[in-house]
């Protein structure tokens, strides 16, 4: 194993900030980059990628890693500096208001000036081609923010990796996922290891989140020249939302950590037989068929359901109780589907939403992401 460490802008003076990255195996293979908490208050992500270093230094000393996995287990030491009374707030930067998952730098339109005159039409040759032009575009930037510094930093740890995988949370949540639909084929077997309730595909969310922007790339670029080259999916990237804010054990942890080296070892990354594939118990549905709930009213917020449940057309999510009315307002689902994330919050304000319920028809459009 290597540690490498990577500076950050100093934001002030007297401070500087970094990030640390772990590469196990011999290289020579495929990479697999998995990073956690980049929304630094997602914290079981953090206790996964702990387990992960232990089990894949044992593999490593027995000699079973094919390729390199590189871990970045703190992806953001800016938000876990972030605390205002008392209460660690890792979402967004308290600078700029800017989501810690939003705005990488778009890779697809960082290489298009330079790409059509590298490819032919040998597939393995375009993939080296695409990486060397992400390599050299990302090493003109020029960050001039903390900020920007770190998310240049992981962008140029991960650009080249054949899997990504960011590890997150939710407020409170079922196991699920997200992913782009060019890549279900091949993040279908992650999905069933880690027992996903809900699988949430999406070319482009709008946003340039950490997972999407190098997925997205290998599509956008296919759909310009793949007629006339040929393009791999050069990039399998998934969000996994490890269940809720809460959920944090070393029993949760040791199952998903457990899930992600059988996926590996199923990819050939890791020597051995992985374990049987468990069937998924529910199908992916397209993140644009993703029903928010929305509060009309303010109120005491009361679930009629829980996470990780199926729900038919109709079903009640959840009362709003207004104790000066004595006014209870109930909220349904007007799409079938799982329960997949609510709110850990149990007070509404008018116009929060509070839960998603994963329909199987695409009804939206724009950002489909919360802020």
């Amino acid at each position: 194993m290597q540690t490498q460490t990577h500076p950050l802008i100093a934001p002030t003076l007297g401070t500087a900030r970094n990030l640390t990255s772990f590469h196990y195996g011999p290289g020579g293979g495929q990479k697999i980059y998995i990073q956690s908490s980049l929304h630094a208050d997602e914290l079981p992500g953090m206790l996964v990628s702990w387990a992960l270093r232990r089990k894949l230094a044992a593999l490593e000393a027995a000699g079973k890693i094919r390729g390199e996995v590189v871990i970045v287990p703190v992806a953001n030491p800016i938000g876990l500096n972030q605390h205002f009374l008392g209460h660690l707030t890792g979402r967004f930067e308290t600078n700029t208001a800017q989501n810690f998952n939003r705005n990488f730098h778009d890779l697809s339109a960082l290489v298009q000036p330079v790409i059509e005159s590298r490819l032919t039409d040998n597939v393995d040759a375009n993939r080296a081609a695409i990486r060397t032009a992400m390599r050299e575009a990302l090493d003109a930037q020029n960050p001039q923010t903390e900020l920007e510094s770190q998310r240049l930093a992981l962008q140029k740890l991960s650009y080249d990796a054949d899997v990504v995988l960011d590890l997150h949370c939710d407020w409170e949540a079922a196991m699920h996922i997200y992913t782009n639909p060019d890549l279900w084929p091949e993040v279908e077997p992650l999905a069933c290891y880690l027992d996903a309730k809900a699988s949430l595909l999406a070319l482009n969310s709008v946003g340039n989140p950490f997972d999407e922007i190098h997925s997205f790339c290998w599509s956008d670029l296919r759909g310009r020249y793949g007629e006339r080259f040929p393009i791999p999916n050069g990039s399998i990237s998934v969000t996994i939302e490890l269940r809720g804010q809460r959920e944090v054990s070393y029993e949760y942890a040791g199952h998903d950590a457990q899930a992600i080296i059988e996926y590996l070892t199923s990819r050939g990354v890791i020597d051995g037989t992985a374990a049987p594939l468990p069937p998924l118990e529910f199908a992916a549905t397209p993140l644009a068929g993703a029903e928010p709930i929305v509060a009309p009213v303010s109120g005491v917020l009361v679930y009629r359901c829980e996470v990780g449940t199926w729900v038919d057309v109709g079903h009640e999510i959840a009362d709003i109780v207004d104790p000066l009315t004595e006014q209870v307002v109930t909220l349904k689902s007007s799409v079938a589907g799982v329960l997949y994330a609510r709110h850990l919050t149990r007070f509404a304000t008018a116009g929060l939403e509070f839960a998603r319920i994963a329909g199987s028809k695409a009804f939206r459009s724009g950002s489909l992401l919360s802020n």
